[in-house]
């Protein structure tokens, strides 16, 4: 079976190597960058296996992106904590959302409504869309961008018929296919992130149920996450543009 190698990061200024990669499942760190072969370096080399290759990697690289814990203890908060960060951060908030469905919307009486007409009568006037309004009105930037499948499942088009609400508050909604957020190797993670120095990481079961919201400040794994940003804003497309795409919800 192949390794779930996630992309940490790298320093290199034209897209080359050398980079880090952790392996999901093993927590190993793999170091790609150009191999030592001269014989009068390796030969100083103490403990190198028969099936070992020795690659050269600036300092900076290890420091950047490498781990800086052997065993990550995961920071988790409260529903109500999560809910704050949405009124105290000061200058930007982004989320990305990669799942096929959410139960939270499951359980919405409007999606019933959706279900049924394919429609839903926006509400305008919500509590999200009175903060959300307050905070870019003070200047805050706010934006996602929602990644789905094609073709789109029933969760997706119910957010997408939704989507005017969220943009009329203020928030920059941004659509992008799987199949491209694939090609980009942008992570399945559902995530925020506020002021490019927090991310929320929100963890979800089988069930689409949310279970936790995990709190990441490490400089090196915010980096990573606000790169992941910038590469799914930059390949995403306005919802309305998106919605245009799709005959069956125009």
């Amino acid at each position: 079976m192949a390794r779930r190698l996630r992309f940490n990061g790298t320093d290199s200024k034209n897209g080359g190597c050398p980079a880090i990669h952790e392996d999901l499942d093993t927590g190993e760190i793999v170091v790609q960058g150009p191999p030592l072969t001269k014989a009068s370096d390796i030969g100083q080399l103490q403990h190198l296996g028969a099936k070992d290759v020795a690659v050269v990697v600036p300092r900076e690289l290890l420091v950047n992106h490498g781990p800086k814990e052997i065993v990550r203890v995961p920071k988790l908060i409260d529903l109500e904590e999560f809910s704050r960060l949405f009124e105290t951060f000061e200058h930007t908030a982004w989320r990305l959302e990669t799942r096929r469905g959410y139960e939270s919307d499951r359980e919405d009486p409007t999606y019933a409504d959706f279900m049924q007409t394919g429609s839903i009568t926006l509400d305008y006037n919500d509590e999200w869309s009175a903060n959300i309004r307050t905070q870019t009105a003070a200047g805050k930037t706010i934006g996602r961008v929602r990644i789905v499948d094609q073709p789109p499942t029933t969760g997706q088009l119910f957010l997408l018929t939704d989507a005017p609400r969220n943009a009329a508050a203020g928030e920059d909604m941004r659509y992008l296919w799987r199949s491209i957020a694939e090609t980009q190797h942008l992570p399945a993670e559902d995530f925020w992130i506020f002021d490019s120095r927090l991310v929320a990481r929100l963890n979800f079961d089988e069930d689409d149920v949310l279970l936790d919201v995990e709190v990441i400040t490490e400089p090196a794994e915010v980096l990573r996450y606000c790169q992941v940003r910038d590469a799914a804003t930059h390949h995403a497309i306005p919802y309305d543009q998106f919605a245009a795409q799709l005959p069956s919800i125009n």
